[in-house]
């Protein structure tokens, strides 16, 4: 839904401790500290979402050091929606707060008619940041990504158009997101000879999900360019949801949904396992996930999406407890095979 101005008019103070508890790491080699746990706004945020429960997973989320909220053009549903909604709340609640914030926008993916609405070219990309900046009511994002590869358009062309984008003052950093390591290294090496660093990679990683192990983390590392995962739980799988099989309402119950039932089922005994050993640890499933991911330092953050305040603090409490045991590695590495 749309919010409105009759919406919870209370004025949003933040709580002066919020940066006490929370984990920073340096991006790469950059002068950025990310959060070690990042919000992500891809559900709960377009207009057929509750906006007054985003408003409070977002003024939560602040509260606890989340410093970094990330988006893309296309995220809703409709597309556009979450970051028209996101910019309400940004002017009402987080301006005075502005420079505190890292705000990440991206494009690639399909987001209008036309050949010019999708893909790496130059014309998309522009003009895709121009919208965002519009809808957030931005002067600027913080990281501006190219969200895919793109097959056809040239690699040149795709990080031009990302230090045009940087010179033009639209955004004070470029990101690459879904990468395989080879194309990344070239599109880095790009970038670098344009005079606009990357700062970050944005990948697909979880337990269920290691590909960027095989040597995506490696160049990464080598180039001095951070790593943020997104669906670090896989959808759901990696918390206590799917323990005893696929509850009726949830994600993997539905159809037309990312997560598929055959995935949970095939998965199930991993499940099951890891949330054993995650018990042993004193944490639950989706906090032993995280706090996985999280113990290789080429990992800069995690992205997580909520749905609840109380979702939002389980996760954060991953921090508390990152530390591994080689016998707790084993035994995950033999569960995940």
């Amino acid at each position: 839904m749309r919010i409105t101005d009759k919406t919870n008019p209370t004025e949003f103070r933040a709580i002066e401790e919020r940066y006490d508890d929370m984990t920073y790491r340096r991006c790469g080699q950059s002068g950025i500290l990310l959060p070690a746990i990042s919000l992500g706004l891809w559900h709960n945020y377009g207009y057929l979402d509750n906006l007054e429960k985003g408003r409070n997973i977002l003024r939560y989320a602040f509260d606890s050091g989340i410093t970094h909220f990330d988006l893309a053009n296309n995220y809703g549903p409709p597309y556009g929606s979450a970051e028209e909604n996101f910019g309400i709340l940004l002017k009402r609640d987080f301006a005075k707060y502005r420079d505190e914030l890292i705000i990440s926008s991206k494009a690639g993916f399909d987001m209008w008619s036309g050949p010019y609405g999708n893909y790496g070219s130059r014309k998309y990309l522009v003009s895709s940041c121009d919208q965002s900046l519009k809808r957030m009511g931005l002067d600027y994002v913080d990281i501006f990504y190219h969200h895919r590869p793109d097959p056809d358009t040239p690699l040149e062309e795709t990080m031009a158009a990302l230090d045009h984008i940087v010179r033009q003052g639209k955004a004070l950093y470029a990101g690459i997101s879904n990468y395989p390591a080879e194309m990344a290294e070239r599109a880095v090496n790009i970038l670098k000879d344009l005079g606009t660093p990357c700062l970050i990679h944005q990948a697909k990683y979880s337990m269920f999900e290691r590909w960027v192990e095989e040597d995506l983390l490696d160049v990464l590392e080598k180039k001095g360019i951070g790593c943020i995962a997104f669906s670090p739980l896989a959808q759901g799988m990696l918390t206590n949801k799917y323990i005893d099989g696929i509850p009726e309402n949830s994600r993997a119950a539905k159809s037309m949904t990312y997560l598929e039932k055959e995935n949970v089922e095939a998965n199930l005994s991993k499940i099951k396992q890891l949330n054993e050993i995650a018990l042993n640890r004193g944490q639950k499933l989706s906090q032993m996930a995280l706090s996985w991911l999280l113990k290789d330092d080429r990992i800069t953050s995690v992205l997580i999406g909520a749905s609840s305040t109380n979702q939002l603090k389980e996760n954060i409490e991953a921090l508390d407890n990152l530390v591994f045991e080689e016998d707790e590695i084993r035994k995950i590495d033999e569960v995940l095979g």
